[in-house]
């Protein structure tokens, strides 16, 4: 089940389109995991490009704030936010159906989970499956019909440097990214005479409240290590993978499909 909140946007801001411009103005989007971080991000990117958005996240409070923050930017945009769990695959299906017809979908919502494989029980695996590949299936499986009898769309994943290069200490979750990476490339496959791309956008180390947590945990050894994986030496930023997603969305990308555009500080060059 999921619960709405909606309200309109009522005047620009900072963040706005470059010179006022709305590029994705008319077109729909939805965004799963958009109340917070990476997400969040992405939503204040297409919401001032002028893309009505949905946020879908199970954090329906967040997503709420967010969309009253958003009544300071992109004029005339109508922001939704709805309460939904991905991994409830029967909801995610009808949460795009009944938010529909949407001309942009990017499955942004997923988890992680710190452990060496053998520590991690099945239960482990159906959560982290079912949150970042599973719920990525569903939304997906009920977006694309009415994308191909429009004969447009616009698909962005949000995988991870660890679907490409494998990370130790989170086998499954990188497991779930490298399905995505290969899901996604399938439906640009299927779909790339049908006006519908399809991407991944694979982020490195992102400064997030939730990579701080685990930097509080694990000291500025941990964090040492995340930057020295970088050929960049820094964390990336929110915004830095929102950007990636508006050009892939954009009419600028109709010729890019079926790729994987690491923001990584080059994390995964040569992968």
């Amino acid at each position: 089940m999921h619960a709405v909140s909606s309200m309109n946007a009522q005047t620009s801001s900072s963040s706005s389109a470059a010179g006022g411009a709305r590029p994705l103005a008319g077109r729909r989007a939805f965004v799963t995991g958009g109340a917070k971080g990476i997400g969040a991000a992405i939503v204040r990117r297409l919401a001032a490009a002028g893309a009505d958005v949905v946020i879908a996240d199970l954090d329906l409070g967040g997503a709420q704030a967010l969309a009253g923050e958003l009544t300071a930017a992109a004029p005339s945009a109508r922001v939704t936010a709805i309460a939904l769990d991905v991994s409830d695959l029967a909801a995610a299906r009808h949460a795009v159906l009944d938010t529909g017809p949407h001309d942009i979908l990017v499955n942004n919502a997923g988890v992680d989970q710190h452990a060496w494989f053998t520590q991690t029980t099945e239960a482990d695996w159906r959560r982290l499956l079912g949150i970042n590949l599973e719920g990525v299936l569903a939304t997906t499986h009920a977006a694309l019909p009415a994308m191909q009898a429009r004969g447009q769309g616009r698909i962005v994943n949000i995988a991870s440097e660890a679907g490409r290069l494998g990370s130790s200490g989170a086998a499954v979750y990188a497991a779930a990214k490298g399905g995505v990476i290969a899901f996604t490339r399938s439906i640009a496959r299927e779909n790339g005479r049908k006006g519908i791309t399809a991407n991944v956008v694979a982020p490195g180390p992102i400064d997030t409240p939730l990579l701080r947590q685990a930097v509080e945990q694990g000291g500025e050894r941990l964090l040492g290590a995340m930057t020295g994986a970088t050929l960049a030496g820094r964390l990336g930023t929110p915004d830095e993978v929102a950007a990636a997603v508006a050009f892939l969305v954009s009419d600028e990308a109709g010729y890019v499909t079926g790729e994987v555009l690491g923001v990584s500080g080059g994390m995964g060059c040569g992968a």
